[in-house]
């Protein structure tokens, strides 16, 4: 179960064995089991909240094998350990597994020769380092959203999956869900008209601010955790992940909410406007002037609302205003359109349709095997987090940004240009 696709053949080769006359049907992929040579062997690093789920999609999955988890916390590296031998024990005729190892330094799992492709659910902070380190040693990339914690690293990350040529999906799984992808198609070609509105609720987190120091922890490596980011007293509302706050109400590890529902929304939004390889042109924050909600603008003149109080469109999370018409659309399936029948209407011979995934990781997955573009790729991922980066700059400095997308730069702001990237704290630097 430990054989990978890269070693399989290489080290029978070395040794100058030849295949035996008689072969296991597991190593065969018969008797309705996977081949290890048709398996992707797994490290996934970060083992928090967000990790739980596709922890337990990947031990769920006959043509992936989990050979390493991560993380900085001692007792979520071994529950995690205990996870992923529990669910192989089960498959084992034996009826335990001890095939997987723990660490505490991801570098342990990106220099491993056995290990294809690594799922990144790390704090916003950790995501570039990662990531970065996975690619250049030949690793295909699942990052969680937002792909990145500053522009600057966005634009690293994209030249070098290209670069690379590896397979890298964002975790922006919206993209692959049907109502989603069926609003954006009604937006797109042109059903509602031009869309001159787009409101969105993304939700508020508590204020940041100073916590009393605390202990840190045994067995918690609290150095690494922030890694790059500035050193404060360990408390343990720094560290914890949890909807309600946590370290994603801190500005050091991320865009808040700006960089949480943000991420998933403004993605919808994007993809919808078919500007994935570009973005909007100037950033408002509430409060500025007359201006109610947090704004962002694209060179067409559509504006989208932060709109956190109210409601939309049938109570959904998005509701895009158009010339002719409205879409809302939320988790779940939920899709509301107004004309009614548009909801349900198939799309003629000559519209545009998108990238179709019906299941986000299975996506990246069945990409890793033919080595063609997952639904959610670096460059759409920079170019959605750049949004929720500006977003945030724009709210600290209290005043607009100009942003070219082609250049990639703020028009005539030293001081928020200077945000779009971070110092690093010693020795975490990027590789």
């Amino acid at each position: 179960m430990k054989t990978s696709r890269r070693n399989l053949l290489k080290t029978t080769a070395a040794a100058g064995i030849a295949l035996p006359w008689i072969i296991p049907g597991r190593a065969l992929g018969l008797n309705n089991e996977t081949a290890p040579s048709n398996r992707t062997n797994l490290g996934l690093i970060g083992m928090g909240l967000m990790m739980g789920g596709h922890q337990r999609t990947m031990l769920g999955k006959d043509d992936v094998q989990v050979l390493a988890v991560c993380d900085v916390d001692a007792n979520k590296r071994k529950v995690a350990l205990e996870r992923t031998e529990k669910a192989y024990a089960k498959k084992a005729p034996s009826g335990t597994w001890t095939g997987a190892a723990a660490y505490n330094e991801y570098e342990k799992i990106i220099e491993r020769d056995d290990i294809d492709a690594v799922m990144v659910i790390t704090p916003d902070h950790w995501h570039a380092a990662i990531s970065l380190a996975a690619m250049k040693a030949g690793k295909d990339v699942y990052c969680q959203k937002p792909m990145t914690l500053t522009v600057r690293e966005g634009r690293l990350m994209s030249d070098t999956a290209r670069e690379y040529g590896r397979v890298f999906q964002v975790g922006s799984q919206q993209r692959s869900n049907w109502a989603f992808r069926k609003a954006c198609e009604l937006v797109r070609n042109g059903y509602i008209g031009k869309v001159h509105t787009i409101y969105t609720r993304l939700g508020t987190f508590p204020q940041p601010q100073t916590f009393n120091p605390q202990p840190i922890p045994e067995g918690f490596d609290y150095d690494r955790w922030l890694g790059s980011t500035p050193w404060y007293p360990y408390n343990n509302e720094r560290v914890k992940g949890n909807y309600g706050g946590g370290w994603r109400r801190f500005w050091e590890y991320g865009s808040r909410k700006n960089g949480d529902w943000g991420a998933h929304h403004f993605d919808i939004i994007q993809w919808a406007l078919g500007m994935d390889d570009s973005g909007p042109v100037e950033y408002i924050p509430a409060g500025y002037q007359d201006n109610k909600y947090q704004t962002h603008i694209y060179a067409n003149g559509t504006k989208v609302h932060r709109k956190d109080s109210g409601g939309l469109f049938d109570g959904h999370m998005i509701e895009f205003q158009g010339e002719d018409g409205k879409v809302g659309v939320s988790r779940g399936t939920r899709l509301t359109t107004d004309p009614a029948h548009l909801r349900d209407m198939p799309l003629g011979e000559s519209d545009v349709r998108l990238y179709d995934s019906r299941e986000h990781q299975a996506n990246w997955l069945e990409c890793i095997k033919t080595r063609q573009d997952p639904i959610c790729t670096a460059e759409v991922g920079h170019r959605t987090a750049t949004i929720c980066h500006l977003s945030g700059i724009a709210e600290r400095i209290k005043r607009p940004i100009k942003w070219d997308p082609d250049k990639e730069v703020v028009i005539d702001d030293d001081a928020a240009e200077r945000q779009t990237d971070r110092p690093r704290r010693a020795p975490y630097s990027l590789v």
